[in-house]
């Protein structure tokens, strides 16, 4: 399963400088992609071999944020690139100290939209920019390219959109969408501004809800297919699948055809029996805030919601209502409990 080949050989458009700050799967890779594209990227990471790494990539390396912002010259533009909450709140509140008016801070990881709100506030009164940045591509977006949603001042987008249209997908990302006129707008080439502070992390939010849904529905349909040849059927009504075909099978003019799908294929086809994984399923916490924002406009979201609280149920190997269930079952009815299978 080969990533489609969309890395832009030059810029097609002006070469800016920027800085990274975080170089994990994803800040290494976007900064890489800015670099194959052109651009001047200074990087940081509080791992000196992150650093090392990048600096030997083309990079400019700087060994603190003083360095880092020293390096740029003015108006300067800082990505930050590290995990949601405490470290970017103070990788934000440390950058605003050394940043100058006219500057902006860019925030790619997975913040709370109205974290993005208070913060562009704050550093507002210093007359420092904030753009939030919904990234989505995870470790394929060096190659493909991604998917930006950016919330921040319009102007302020528009100085920076050279850097967008580097680290998106571009029009090859996708064909266009029948009836769509074909035009250079952002979106055609994979990223938006999508409003005010605060509303790219609000679209990748719901962006990120719904990938909890698609998923939870991919892991329910492949759970019954397995099933499919269980005890519990008619003996004349046991089929042994093969899954890992027919994932393939769907990939290839199926309605329910998707990337998540093709990685689905890519999963059964390096371990059909996906013995190599416990089943227990983390959150992001942008799936809560999803469901959180739904109750707070009375929008209903039934999917989303049983997506989110399938993964909490995956970390548990029993629930406390579960052995009520059980325990009801046999008050009642006398039922003996069913063996946890596995």
């Amino acid at each position: 399963m080969e990533p489609s080949q969309t890395t832009p050989a030059s810029p097609p458009n002006p070469r800016l400088q920027i800085a990274m700050v975080g170089l994990g799967r994803m800040g290494a890779n976007l900064s890489r992609r800015l670099l194959r594209g052109g651009h001047d990227v200074v990087v940081y990471d509080l791992d000196p071999t992150n650093i090392a790494r990048l600096a030997a990539e083309g990079a400019t390396p700087a060994a603190s944020l003083a360095e880092l912002a020293a390096a740029l010259t003015p108006p300067r533009a800082v990505w930050v690139m590290v995990p949601a909450g405490t470290p970017t709140e103070s990788t934000v509140t440390a950058l605003g100290q050394h940043l100058a008016a006219g500057d902006t801070v860019l925030d790619g990881g997975n913040s709370f939209f109205k974290d993005d709100v208070r913060r562009g506030r704050e550093l507002a009164a210093r007359g420092i920019h904030y753009l939030d940045v919904g990234t989505s591509g995870g470790v394929w977006g060096l190659e493909r390219g991604y998917c930006l949603m950016v919330g921040g001042e319009p102007a302020v987008f528009a100085r920076l959109e050279p850097i967008f249209r580097t680290l998106a997908p571009g029009r090859a990302g996708a064909a266009p969408t029948p009836g769509r006129e074909a035009s250079d707008r952002p979106a055609d080439r994979g990223y938006l501004h999508c409003g005010p502070l605060g509303a790219g992390h609000f679209v990748k939010m719901i962006h990120n809800g719904i990938e909890y849904g698609l998923m939870q529905a991919y892991a329910e349909g492949f759970d019954i297919l397995a099933g499919a040849n269980g005890e519990g059927r008619p003996a004349d009504e046991r089929y042994d699948l093969d899954l890992g075909e027919i994932a393939e099978l769907w990939r290839r003019g199926s309605v329910v055809g998707s990337w998540l799908l093709d990685l689905a294929a890519g999963a059964l086809a390096a371990d059909p029996k996906l013995a190599a994984f416990s089943g227990r399923v983390d959150d992001s916490g942008e799936g809560r805030w999803t469901v959180a924002t739904a109750i707070e406009q009375a929008t209903p979201a039934p999917a989303l919601s049983a997506a989110l609280f399938a993964r909490f149920r995956s970390r548990r190997d029993s629930t406390f209502g579960e052995k009520l269930l059980s325990a009801l079952r046999h008050q009642f009815g006398g039922h003996a409990e069913a063996r946890r299978e596995g």
